[in-house]
């Protein structure tokens, strides 16, 4: 449909600058250069489970993703929530949970707050935007998207499925039942919307995988081999079957990547993202108890890789904290607007070009309910770690990556003067941010 248009343009343009002689002469007519931007997030997906980081020792087989980091950037110190409605929540606000009150799954995000897409309304020039599978903001309003400000959504308003193959579609405010495999219609949703669009855009791709209920996907979608179907089999052992997902991911990211022309796929910068840590059915390295769900390392360190358009830095591995709140003013800017700072969110579009810049000293998650929460802060070296029972931990992270040694423990009293200053700090910039 794109390509059909342009020729039309260019025919018209070609008849109206007709020379003294009356050949024609076509007319250079200016590209769009405004970036298009596509946030793709994986659920439940933590570093243990993605190529090329240095946690876990079975790895999904994602080309594509893998293409985006030699093409781009992996980020090693991004950070979530250790759940999903709460990391989506900082992402369309720019806000902390506590802010908005969205701080656990389930919890609906208020529609007096201003998304992202409404911010991209009131900042920026013909920017089209969309919302394309898990919302899990609201679970049982179908309205809820669009009055939040999302030019369109279609997909899954609750934060899982029954089945893969059997869930509840919701599109223009009404819901029906599917029977197609969730990662497949997500995938030829986005590539239809991608396909309407004749101004910039901003599409938001959340898919449900690689959450539960662990199953094996089509076959010409992974590379796991004939795993037996039994529910027995799939308990016994979930890891090939939540990487089996990860590869079908994989495989329909590269689908709506192939369906783009390649000027559409060079004007548009790609950032993918896991909303929180994997489950602790399938996590790897970290304990069980420290993985989704937690606010340790194995919950809320997460994987974050961007390519694409103005992308300059090639096959580069980035150290700097950046929270899941820093995408709001990210993408604004990306879209054009002056928006380094705003709510809790600080912008890092600089170091798509640019090594050693200075964004954060410090980043932050939360857990649980609104006044009984369990929260977290780190700076460069260490991890301050509060829990609503009133236990502390502190972590030197430069020294203790998995966090074993709680510095504060009796037997590791007292504290080095490092260590002490480091605890100091934390503890005073938590007490900014939540006061």
């Amino acid at each position: 449909m794109k390509s059909y248009k342009c020729l039309l343009l260019i025919f018209f343009f070609s008849v109206l600058s007709c020379n003294s002689d009356n050949s024609p002469t076509l007319v250079n007519i200016p590209e769009n250069t405004d970036t298009n931007i596509l946030l793709i997030i994986a659920d439940d997906m933590g570093l243990d489970a993605t190529p090329n980081y240095n946690i876990g020792s079975v790895k999904p087989n994602m080309p594509n993703l893998e293409s985006l980091m030699n093409t781009g950037i992996r980020f090693n110190n991004f950070w979530s929530n250790p759940t999903c409605t709460p990391t989506r929540g900082s992402i369309i606000t720019g806000k902390y949970g506590f802010r908005t009150g969205v701080t656990e799954v389930g919890d609906v995000m208020p529609l007096s707050e201003i998304s992202l897409q409404s911010h991209l309304d009131n900042t920026s020039t013909g920017y089209s935007h969309a919302v394309i599978g898990k919302w899990h903001l609201a679970n049982n309003d179908a309205s809820h998207p669009t009055n939040l400000g999302v030019g369109y959504y279609a997909g899954l308003l609750s934060g899982g499925v029954q089945s893969y193959t059997s869930w509840n579609f919701t599109e223009n405010g009404q819901t029906n039942n599917s029977t197609e495999y969730t990662t497949t219609k997500f995938t030829d949703l986005a590539i239809d919307w991608v396909d309407q669009q004749t101004q910039p855009w901003f599409l938001w791709l959340a898919y449900n995988a690689p959450h539960t209920p662990f199953h094996l996907p089509p076959s010409n979608l992974h590379s796991q081999g004939n795993l037996p179907t039994d529910q027995a089999s799939i308990d016994a052992n979930p890891l090939p079957y939540y990487m089996a997902m990860l590869e079908a991911m994989d495989t329909e990211i590269g689908r709506l990547l192939s369906s783009m022309s390649n000027a559409e796929r060079e004007n548009t910068v790609i950032i993918f993202i896991g909303d929180n840590g994997t489950p602790g059915q399938t996590v790897q390295d970290y304990l069980s108890s420290r993985a989704k769900g937690s606010i340790f390392n194995g919950g809320v360190n997460v994987p974050m890789v961007i390519s694409g358009k103005n992308v300059t830095r090639i096959n580069a591995v980035e150290e700097a904290l950046i929270n899941s709140t820093d995408l709001f003013a990210t993408i604004s800017e990306l879209a054009g607007n002056s928006t380094a700072e705003i709510n809790d969110s600080k912008s890092f579009k600089d170091l798509l070009t640019t090594t050693n810049v200075d964004t954060r000293d410090y980043i932050y998650a939360e857990r649980g309910p609104t006044g009984a929460q369990d929260y977290t802060i780190r700076n460069s070296t260490h991890k301050y770690m509060y829990f609503n029972n009133g236990n502390e931990r502190l972590f030197n992270l430069s020294q203790d990556a998995f966090e074993n040694t709680n510095l504060l423990n009796a037997s590791q009293l007292p504290l080095s003067q490092n260590d002490s200053n480091a605890l100091n700090e934390l503890i005073n910039r938590l007490n900014e941010i939540r006061n």
